[in-house]
């Protein structure tokens, strides 16, 4: 079968390129031929036979920043301007994927998260369109919706509400959802009486993870840390809802020199850099200089160096060198670092986070020391020591886990999950 992605950007670290190219694996492995359509390819090289850009579908080109502006941010007085340019540049994105359709042949279309985020308003509705025209089985694989972002999609014109709620998320009878968590899946059937199948954040548990090898070798020297010394790694960006601030105060609480905590996330999408300084500030008031590192500028996701010459280290080194794992998210829409830190074989100290931990993570069975509201007692403490001084209690973690993680989250459910998608799509059109 000839599938055909439809995705705003392609080839970054966000969990919706990461899963893409997830999916993209699979789905060739089960024999499937994949055409992917984007406004954006980064850090990949682009195969003309099989991709196809338009600059438009960027969540970066003018037309749409401009739209996201006059929408959200700074509205004008009338809307009418704006809603003429939604139609004229949805109509020039709707053209070129009903081209790309009858040029590539395609059989079933995967829209990935740009039929449920209005972050791209003009290809919503672009896609709407061109899934109502062709009537082709269509996959709307659907990260995040509109009404989870609080007020960040709603805009003090009635018009563009009215917009939004009509185009997103898509609701053609052509089409079926895939939702990544419980929560969303509830909330569809209640909203809009859809089904939907919950397609879980998957890793491949077959491919080596969080091995130490030559090169991540020199990474404590990087860091300027000491092989003897106990790390404790938070792999995620730096935004308020990671809950960072939880992890620098259980280094205190742990009161031992040798714990060193390494941020490896970058602070890009932190506004103002305000959270970033008050974590920053919260170091130096507890006096862990010396034992907390934001080390972004030596991580990669990939693991790519830049042209000049500077080391770069990937995620999978930074796992080999962890000890255990430290994740008090508040929130997240599934839960990327949990399933890294399974694969990788570490522990993980983990914040119950809602609505989604327990119902689709937590429930499952996996070993781990759980704060609630961030919350660090006691107990907590006692057991996090525990784990962290006690090697051979770490690996009896660490093992079970990852077998619950190559139960649940594996290339194997992945591949179920699109097979049964697969079937409902073609059953529909």
């Amino acid at each position: 079968m000839n599938i055909g992605i439809i995705i705003g950007r392609i080839g970054g670290v966000d969990g919706v390129a990461l899963e893409t190219e997830k999916w993209i694996e699979v789905l060739q492995s089960m024999g499937h031929e994949i055409y992917i359509i984007s406004g954006q390819f980064q850090e990949r090289a682009m195969n003309p036979e099989r991709e196809t850009l338009v600059p438009e579908m960027s969540f970066f080109s003018p037309e749409s920043y401009w739209s996201q502006k006059k929408a959200f941010f700074q509205p004008e007085t009338d809307p009418e301007e704006l809603i003429e340019h939604l139609n004229l540049y949805s109509k020039v994105i709707y053209k070129k994927i009903i081209q790309w359709v009858h040029d590539q042949k395609i059989d079933l279309l995967i829209s990935e998260n740009a039929s449920s985020l209005p972050s791209h308003l003009e290809m919503g509705m672009a896609i709407n369109k061109a899934v109502k025209k062709l009537g082709l089985p269509t996959i709307t694989h659907d990260h995040d919706f509109a009404w989870e972002r609080e007020y960040r999609y709603i805009s003090t014109h009635d018009e563009v509400n009215r917009f939004v709620k009509n185009v997103f998320p898509l609701l053609a009878p052509n089409s079926v959802h895939a939702v990544i968590n419980t929560n969303a899946s509830n909330t569809l059937k209640e909203r809009f009486n859809r089904s939907s199948v919950i397609v879980p954040n998957v890793m491949d548990f077959n491919v080596p993870f969080g091995v130490k090898n030559e090169k991540n070798a020199q990474l404590p020297e990087y860091l300027g840390f000491g092989a003897e010394d106990i790390y404790l790694y938070q792999i995620t960006r730096i935004v308020r809802r990671k809950g960072i601030e939880v992890a620098i105060k259980l280094v205190s609480e742990l009161n031992d020199g040798r714990i060193k905590l390494v941020i490896t996330g970058n602070y890009a999408d932190d506004a103002g850099s305000e959270y970033y300084h008050e974590l920053q500030d919260l170091v130096h008031d507890l006096k862990l200089s010396n034992q907390v590192r934001f080390a972004y500028h030596l991580f990669h996701n990939k693991g790519l160096s830049p042209s000049n010459g500077d080391v770069r280290f990937s995620l999978s080194d930074a796992y080999a060198h962890s000890t255990a794992c430290t994740y008090f998210s508040t929130y997240e829409g599934f839960g990327n670092a949990f399933v890294e830190a399974v694969l990788a074989r570490r522990p993980i100290f983990v914040n119950n986070y809602k609505p989604v931990y327990m119902p689709d993570i937590g429930s499952k069975g996996f070993k781990t020391v759980m704060l609630e509201e961030n919350h660090l007692t006691g107990k907590a403490i006692e057991e996090i020591s525990e784990v962290i001084h006690k090697p051979q209690r770490a690996r009896e973690i660490a093992e079970y886990n990852f077998d619950l993680g190559k139960k649940y989250f594996s290339y194997e459910t992945l591949r179920e999950k699109l097979e049964e998608l697969i079937d409902k799509a073609t059953g529909l059109a």
